[in-house]
């Protein structure tokens, strides 16, 4: 009882949360009345050239579209490397995760802009890259942990692998993939602002033009849009993963 009143207590925060956040990002005025106390010696307080709305839908594009990706594309990786028939590249693609994972994502983007241009391309593949790593490391080891007794008791029931796979194994994975996936876009989200650097859109670019005119409330305005993002993708995540416990 102390657990469900608990939770609905976060659900109600949570809720505020999501309110003000989306008030935040909508309105300016709202924006304007938090920050201009801040800064009353600058005459520009909210960044001119593009509202914080349009800002806020460029980057959740970019982070949805790279973060979808990355989630087919890490979860096919990681089925095929845990087969009969694709055992033998288990080894090869965990040490490449873990070297990708070294590299950070401003390399990323260096190497992806003389081969595809500026804009929002280059931006797509660093974050596509980046974010596949946790997908395809969580995948293989909730795969990898599936108890044996249970995969042979679904093949004793008479299932191909193919059912096996899709109602034992990766039922039991799901928890290490969803934990993966939500490292995977919460990182996206923070790293997404670089884009703004090389012409991608996003919040990034009221951040960056706020750095380049020594604009204080400008990188501000970005960055609390950013940060709010990336809590309340957490907190999406969060109800999620205790929907499914609760489901148990």
């Amino acid at each position: 009882m102390h657990g469900l009143t608990k939770f609905l207590k976060q659900q109600k925060l949570g809720t505020l949360f999501v309110i003000v956040y989306l008030l935040y990002v909508t309105l300016p005025t709202l924006q304007y009345s938090i920050l201009a106390p801040l800064f009353p010696h600058l005459q520009d307080i909210l960044y001119p050239r593009a509202s914080l709305l349009r800002l806020f839908g460029e980057h959740l594009l970019l982070v949805l579209l790279s973060g979808i990706s990355a989630f087919v594309t890490g979860i096919f990786l990681g089925i095929s490397v845990t087969r009969p028939w694709g055992r033998e590249f288990l080894q090869s693609v965990q040490d490449l995760t873990a070297l990708l994972q070294t590299f950070p994502p401003v390399a990323v983007l260096t190497l992806a802009v003389p081969a595809v241009g500026f804009g929002f391309t280059p931006a797509y593949l660093a974050l596509f890259i980046y974010s596949i790593l946790p997908i395809v490391r969580n995948t293989i080891t909730g795969l990898l942990s599936v108890p044996q007794p249970l995969k042979e008791a679904a093949r004793g029931m008479g299932m191909t692998p193919l059912q096996v796979l899709i109602k034992a194994e990766l039922p039991q994975a799901f928890p290490a993939i969803l934990t993966g996936t939500r490292i995977s876009i919460i990182i996206n989200i923070g790293t997404a602002t670089i884009g703004g650097v090389i012409g991608a859109g996003g919040l990034g670019v009221a951040i960056v033009a706020g750095l380049v005119r020594d604009n204080t409330a400008f990188v501000l305005q970005g960055a609390i849009a950013a940060a709010g993002l990336a809590f309340l993708a957490d907190y999406l995540f969060e109800l999620w993963e205790q929907k499914m416990n609760r489901q148990e």
